[in-house]
């Protein structure tokens, strides 16, 4: 159902904390408010399909998501995570294609669900939320020059350890710990571009230095990064 009343303030108050809508006035957020569907996924769940028609795009309420892709020969592979703030599915909208990738979740997850054509009407409407989708999207574009970047000039093991840096959050259940999500070397490898074995000797070098350690198959770095 659509949101209204105080619902309708709750996500209002969610959509002021996302980057995407920090700069988009209170009228268009009300407005856009009234077009968002709240939907709730359970952990593990698919909610966009790798080559499926696209009629909405999500924004991440609360909990956490996997970007994948299928390879070749039929692999997960992972391409991205995305935290709550982040949001997806819009390329399908624009351009009127098939998704892309797949996006799971990574645990039980609110998202906000807007329809292609709310969507479209939505931009012709509000230049701020234009605005903030064309800032977004040439902050991807930016993210996937300096991942090709990286893979053209750093070696595996400083591409395996910006990747860590970059996907690892506090994780409060663990005292604090700073923690990646449930990784193989594979899933790894196929992130930082590289073979599964050379990436298993990036690891253990970085757990010999004293900079990495592990826990099942999530893996540990300081909490600043360094």
């Amino acid at each position: 159902m659509h949101t209204t009343g105080t619902v309708r303030k709750d996500v209002i108050d969610s959509l002021r904390a996302i980057p995407l809508f920090g700069r988009v006035g209170e009228a268009d957020l009300e407005e856009l408010a009234t077009h968002l569907i709240e939907r709730r996924f359970p952990k593990n769940a698919t909610v966009v399909e790798e080559g499926l028609p696209g009629d909405y795009m999500y924004v991440i309420r609360q909990g956490r998501a996997k970007v994948t892709k299928s390879s070749e020969d039929g692999r997960e592979k992972i391409m991205n995570f995305l935290e709550a703030g982040s949001f997806f599915g819009d390329m399908a909208l624009l351009g009127d294609e098939t998704r892309s990738a797949s996006v799971k979740t990574l645990e039980e997850s609110v998202l906000l669900a807007l329809s292609r054509r709310d969507f479209i009407d939505l931009l012709r409407q509000s230049p701020d939320l234009s605005l903030a989708v064309i800032e977004e999207l040439a902050n991807r574009l930016r993210e996937t020059n300096e991942q090709a970047r990286s893979l053209s000039f750093q070696g595996v093991e400083e591409r395996t350890r910006n990747l860590f840096t970059r996907i690892a959050r506090v994780d409060e259940t663990t005292g604090g710990l700073c923690m990646t999500p449930a990784l193989t070397h594979q899933q790894i490898a196929d992130m930082v571009g590289t073979s599964r074995e050379t990436v298993t000797r990036a690891i253990k070098q970085l757990k010999t230095s004293g900079w990495l350690a592990q826990e099942g198959k999530r893996y540990v770095i300081p909490n600043d990064g360094e």
